[in-house]
């Protein structure tokens, strides 16, 4: 699968899903830095990658503003601690790889999956 970690994810993520064969960049590392999330939005959709993020505005932008997408895993864990959040990340992709097109809120209990047009 491909990733773009938005600047909001610890860079360190990325290593860990390239490990599992994943081609992931990231704002932060492949990008010019502080863009506008619609811009982020549009590179991943250009690209077929999957955002992750822990910003809710992506929610807004997809839902409210229809904007396409390749899907979007938006991180609600409540912690930036690495451990968890790749802990949560291997779970969502072993669990949902269905599902990934769509809009996933992946929270320290439970996730789950929005439908979305795009």
């Amino acid at each position: 699968m491909k990733f773009l970690l938005d600047e909001s994810v610890d860079v360190r993520v990325a290593p860990h899903l390239s490990r599992l064969g994943h081609d992931v960049t990231s704002i932060v590392e492949d990008y010019q830095r502080s863009l506008p999330d619609p811009d982020v939005l549009a590179i991943a959709y250009r690209e077929a990658r999957i955002v992750i993020t822990n910003d809710r505005d992506f929610g807004d932008l997809v839902f409210h503003h229809h904007h396409p997408h390749a899907g979007v895993i938006y991180l609600r864990l409540g912690t930036y601690e690495i451990g968890a959040i790749i802990a949560r990340l291997l779970h969502v992709l072993e669990r949902y790889p269905d599902e990934l097109g769509q809009f996933v809120v992946v929270d320290p209990r439970r996730i789950r999956v929005r439908r979305t047009l795009a």
